[in-house]
């Protein structure tokens, strides 16, 4: 199913996709649109980056959005900080309850190690790709490169930990048909991938796909549940509307 024109039904997505597993992809989502991923079959991983497009220096900072919301985990209700102190988007929705965002992303060290080496000359587009280069090859699209790499998301992914601290996979945390809606409060450039989690610890190539889709967002009112959850998030609504109140005159 593909929408590329609004439809009139605001229920229906604006636009519709599937992302296979094993792959990456990016683009720039517009403030005030939704993004709802979906893992279309479970088991799903998608590793994601976070830009402002206008200046892609700020970028999604991990460890403020977890400092600042007293959380290790994210799910419905948290915001998505970028290290200017503004919201890149809101966790408006999500019947999973837990994302995990301080394991990384796999490079191909690991893939080849844990999966074995197929390159595209042996299995075509089935052959492993990794986190790491997924990233690369998508920024390298926008003037970005290695320096630019951050701390990533990886939505429907599971992490614990033991006595020692030490982290540590949770296999079928992810179910079928299990989603979470982004809401963006400024412009953003996604970088995603849907390469294996780090420390999955499957036999065999994880590969699992993810179906997304884009919605025109509500407007946010000043009781919204992401914007008073915590003195940080409000305070960083505030510096998205101090950066947005030229193109408000406008």
């Amino acid at each position: 199913m593909l929408h590329t024109a609004t439809p009139p039904n605001p229920a229906l997505p604006l636009y519709d996709d599937l992302i296979p597993g094993g792959s990456h992809w990016s683009f720039i989502i517009r403030r005030g649109h939704v993004l709802r991923l979906i893992d279309e079959e479970g088991g799903a991983n998608v590793g994601m980056l976070m830009y402002n497009p206008a200046n892609p220096l700020e970028r999604y900072n991990m460890p403020d959005t977890l400092k600042n919301q007293h959380t290790f985990l994210l799910t419905q209700g948290h915001v998505l900080l970028s290290d200017m102190g503004r919201v890149f988007a809101s966790i408006v929705h999500d019947d999973l309850g837990w994302h995990d965002t301080v394991s990384g992303t796999c490079n191909r060290k690991l893939v080849e190690q844990r999966w074995g080496r197929k390159t595209y000359q042996d299995a075509r587009n089935l052959y492993h790709r990794n986190g790491t280069h997924s990233f690369l090859n998508e920024l390298a699209k926008y003037g970005l490169g290695k320096k630019d790499l951050t701390a990533n998301l990886n939505w429907f992914s599971k992490v614990a930990t033991n006595d020692d601290g030490d982290l540590r996979f949770v296999p079928g945390h992810s179910r079928a048909g299990a989603s979470v809606d982004l809401r963006f409060e400024m412009d953003t450039l996604l970088v995603l991938h849907t390469c294996p989690h780090p420390l999955n610890p499957a036999s065999d190539y994880p590969r699992f796909p993810l179906r997304y889709q884009l919605y025109k967002a509500a407007p946010v009112s000043d009781a919204d549940p992401c914007k008073t959850s915590s003195p940080e998030a409000t305070r960083a609504f505030a510096n998205n509307a101090l950066y947005h109140l030229f193109e408000q005159e406008a």
